[in-house]
C-alpha cells in the first residue's frame, strides 16, 4: 500500500511540475508580444485629412434595356405577338449595324390576370413580358436605336446604363487627384498652424455608392432604372419623328470619383 501512495505522489508533482514549466513558457510567449506592441506604439505628431476628386468622361458605351408588353385571351397568340415584336426590334437593330452578339434577352414571363385578383373573376388575358438588352458602342446611334425600337413595337424603356471601356484608367486618374488633394489640404492646414507635413503614414481609399455617376438632359426619361410608360415615350418619338425636337436624346458626362483618407506626420 504504500509503494502505491508513493507512486501517487509522483505522479501529482509531476503534474505540478508540468502546470508550472507550461505557465513559464507561456509567460514567454506573451512577453515578446506585448513588447512588440509597446515599440510599434506611434506617438509621433499626425494630421489625418480627405481627399475626393472627380474625372468627366464621355461615356463610349450604351447598355439600353427594352422592355416588350403583348396580351391576349389566347395565350398561343399572346406570345406570337411578343416574338413578332421582338423580332422587328432585333432587325431594326441590325440595320443600324448592331451585331448578334450585342443583342441578348435578358427575362420572359407570362403572367394570367383578372379585374379582381384575389378572387380571379373577370379573367382579361395573358400578358406575356420579355426584355431585350443591347450594347452600343456608337452612341452617336442611340437616338435612331431607340426611335426604331419604339416603332418596332416596344412599349418599355427599363433602363440605360452608360459606360466608358476606359473606367479602369480614369478610375486611377481620379485616385491620383485625390492623394495631390489630400496632401494639398494638408499642408495649408498645417501652415495655419506653423507646421509642415512630412511623409504619409497610412493611406487608405474609401467606398461609399457607386464609383461613378451620369448626368444628361436625357436623364429624366431613360435613366436612373426606371420604366417608363409606352404613351411618354411615343410623346417623345413622334416629337422628334416631325422634326420638332431635333435632339431628344443629349449624352452627358460619366463622373468618376475617388475619396481617399491619408495620415502624414507634422512637424515643427
Amino acid at each position: 500500500m504504500r509503494k502505491i501512495t508513493m507512486v501517487k505522489i509522483l505522479k501529482g508533482d509531476e503534474k505540478m511540475k508540468i502546470k508550472a514549466i507550461t505557465a513559464i513558457l507561456f509567460s514567454l510567449l506573451i512577453c515578446p508580444a506585448w513588447a512588440q506592441q509597446i515599440q510599434t506604439y506611434d506617438d509621433r505628431p499626425k494630421i489625418s485629412v480627405n481627399g475626393e476628386a472627380v474625372v468627366n468622361v464621355k461615356p463610349d458605351k450604351i447598355v439600353i434595356t427594352f422592355g416588350i408588353e403583348t396580351w391576349d385571351m389566347d395565350i398561343m397568340l399572346a406570345k406570337q405577338k411578343n416574338n413578332s415584336v421582338l423580332k422587328r426590334t432585333a432587325a431594326a437593330m441590325k440595320e443600324l449595324g448592331i451585331p448578334d452578339k450585342e443583342m441578348q434577352t435578358d427575362h420572359l414571363s407570362i403572367e394570367p390576370r383578372w379585374k379582381v385578383e384575389r378572387r380571379k373573376e373577370d379573367f382579361i388575358g395573358y400578358f406575356v413580358r420579355n426584355t431585350l438588352v443591347v450594347t452600343v458602342a456608337d452612341t452617336e446611334k442611340v437616338e435612331e436605336l431607340v426611335t426604331k425600337a419604339l416603332l418596332a413595337g416596344v412599349n418599355y424603356i427599363h433602363g440605360v446604363d452608360f459606360q466608358t471601356t476606359g473606367f479602369k484608367m480614369y478610375r486611377e486618374q481620379a485616385r491620383e487627384l485625390a492623394l495631390k488633394a489630400a496632401k494639398e489640404k494638408a499642408e495649408k492646414m498645417a501652415a495655419v498652424l506653423n507646421q509642415s507635413v512630412g511623409a504619409p503614414i497610412q493611406i487608405s481609399e474609401n467606398y461609399s455608392g457607386s464609383p461613378w455617376w451620369y448626368y444628361s438632359s436625357w436623364w429624366g426619361w431613360g435613366g436612373g432604372g426606371r420604366s417608363h410608360n409606352m404613351s411618354q415615350i411615343n410623346i417623345q418619338a413622334d416629337r422628334g419623328g416631325a422634326g420638332e425636337i431635333t435632339e431628344t436624346i443629349a449624352l452627358g458626362k460619366l463622373t468618376i470619383k475617388a475619396n481617399v483618407s491619408v495620415i502624414f506626420e507634422l512637424k515643427k
